[in-house]
């Protein structure tokens, strides 16, 4: 290694540490005010007992930490933003457990998944109970931000859970009638809607609008959100097949077993030779309880063959590029601080996690 090479790991290092240091942070305070939420009642055993398990495992907090970073960043209170963040994590952890509904994960976080563990009909009823929970926040929101603001949030938050669902129903509709002609263009729009409007342009948006009483244009976030999401999905998906599985705590190889459309399967769909490409498609069209760890390892050596992990790496990291030309313009009118040195710090760190 040379001194260069090495100085660089260093500062990779330490940005590392400084991100996940204020991640968990507000990951902490998010946390803190969302069990504060949570009902004394019962049932207990099979549903509010439940609804903990996903926010209290190992996270890295990312979408609460971008909402009250970006509230901090341009004069916010944390606790003018906290409800928000709470109903974003809130949120997100829903969409958690009925994806691993929908696709039959065994593991989140290094355990089980909770269909895994408590069956199907109770996971998706935790999964329900946290949408719901998701609403009283908001509605707190009005002793905060009075009555416009809260609605604006509302809106905002509206439109987040609208096209998540509808970036997950394009990626389902692809597995399910085994689509293969796609390209990057039709995985980044699903990942537009799927990731990109929840994990980072929403939580931007929202806590900019909360700093600035609303009066900001939110759509200054957009670019900057869609290309740091994107990156992030990318990333995400290389992990799924190259991280250490002790560390990553999801299945290793997950995401071909459950036959995903990710940017690598489209590459090697499409730098295939014509009999690779058709026992690939047979490989998509079998049931998941069908397919066997053979066909699994081929497909993943014929992504190794084809280079099709270096070139998502390659997206990744040019999509991370853009995204910090669009954080100057986003951020632009935000002074210095802590809290925006945090935000630029999360574009990198999202691309050079390595678990």
């Amino acid at each position: 290694m040379t001194a260069r090479s090495g100085t660089g790991l260093a500062r990779q290092r330490r940005r590392t540490a400084f991100v996940e240091r204020q991640l968990h942070e507000y990951r902490t305070l998010t946390i803190d005010a969302m069990l504060a939420l949570l009902p004394q009642r019962e049932p207990r055993r099979h549903l509010y007992d439940l609804v903990p398990q996903y926010p209290l495992r190992a996270g890295k907090g990312l979408r609460p930490g971008l909402c009250m970073a970006s509230c901090a960043a341009f004069g916010g209170r944390s606790e003018a933003v906290l409800n928000s963040a709470v109903a974003i994590e809130l949120f997100h952890n829903a969409f958690l457990v009925h994806d691993d509904v929908e696709d039959g994960s065994l593991s989140r976080r290094g355990l089980p998944t909770l269909p895994a563990e408590h069956g199907l009909a109770i996971a998706v009823n935790v999964g329900d109970a946290m949408n719901v929970l998701s609403i009283e926040p908001l509605m707190r929101n009005l002793q905060v931000l009075g009555p416009e603001l809260t609605w604006t949030i509302f809106t905002e938050i509206q439109h987040m859970a609208r096209q998540s669902v509808e970036g997950q129903a394009m990626e389902l509709g692809w597995v399910r009638d085994n689509v293969i002609d796609l390209s990057d263009a039709d995985y980044l729009r699903m990942t537009l809607k799927k990731t990109c409007w929840y994990t980072c342009i929403h939580p931007c948006r929202i806590g900019a609008l909360v700093a600035s009483r609303g009066a900001i244009d939110a759509d200054r976030f957009n670019r900057f959100g869609y290309f740091m999401g994107a990156a992030f999905q990318i990333q995400d998906d290389i992990l799924n097949l190259v991280a250490d599985e002790a560390k990553y705590g999801k299945e290793i190889d997950g995401d071909i077993w459950e036959g995903k459309r990710t940017l690598m399967v489209i590459h090697l769909l499409s730098s295939a030779t014509p009999q690779e490409r058709e026992r690939l498609r047979a490989f998509l069209d079998t049931p998941r309880v069908e397919r066997n760890a053979r066909d699994v390892a081929w497909v993943r050596r014929r992504m190794d063959s084809y280079g099709s992990i270096e070139y998502a790496k390659s997206s990744a990291h040019d999509l991370a590029v853009a995204a910090l030309n669009e954080f100057e313009e986003a951020y632009s009118e935000a002074p210095p601080s802590m809290e925006k040195k945090v935000i630029e710090g999360i574009v990198l760190y999202m691309v050079e996690r390595d678990l």
